[in-house]
């Protein structure tokens, strides 16, 4: 879906439980999370547009770059999810259209510009893909 400025927006089943939720995980954040979210909130990574605990459908992302569809997961922290609830996530989004980026914190915490790099070659990737449509995650109404 785009906006009136050509800018792509996300759908996504936004209740007031959910969004709760995702403030409570906001104002909970770890020093990780806090540090990713520092070099990615101002478009400082290929001038990529992030959102932090984005809700989408069930689950609620750690970083989320709406125009191009692209998650970022933080794993080892206070939300870490057993390798079984990642995996049906992970596929559940990618069943919508979602790319999903994994790092581990102690990655975060030891090489941030390395995982800087990685990001933004996933974002030059991703700017370079044909067009296609976005994640709608209202779906589902789980």
């Amino acid at each position: 879906m785009r906006s009136s400025k050509g800018h792509h927006m996300s759908r996504f089943n936004r209740t007031p439980g959910k969004t709760e939720l995702a403030r409570k995980l906001r104002r909970d954040e770890t020093e990780v999370e806090r540090r990713l979210w520092h070099r990615l909130k101002t478009g400082q990574v290929c001038d990529a547009r992030f959102r932090r605990q984005h809700p989408a459908g069930r689950y609620i992302l750690d970083f989320y770059c709406p125009a191009l569809a692209l998650a970022v997961e933080l794993d080892g922290g206070q939300h870490a999810e057993p390798a079984s609830g990642d995996r049906e996530r992970d596929e559940w989004l990618r069943q919508k259209g979602v790319t999903i980026l994994r790092f581990w914190n102690s990655e975060v915490t030891e090489n941030l510009n390395g995982v800087l790099e990685a990001i933004a070659a996933k974002i030059d990737e991703l700017k370079l893909a044909p067009e296609r449509s976005r994640p709608r995650w209202n779906d589902e109404r789980l």
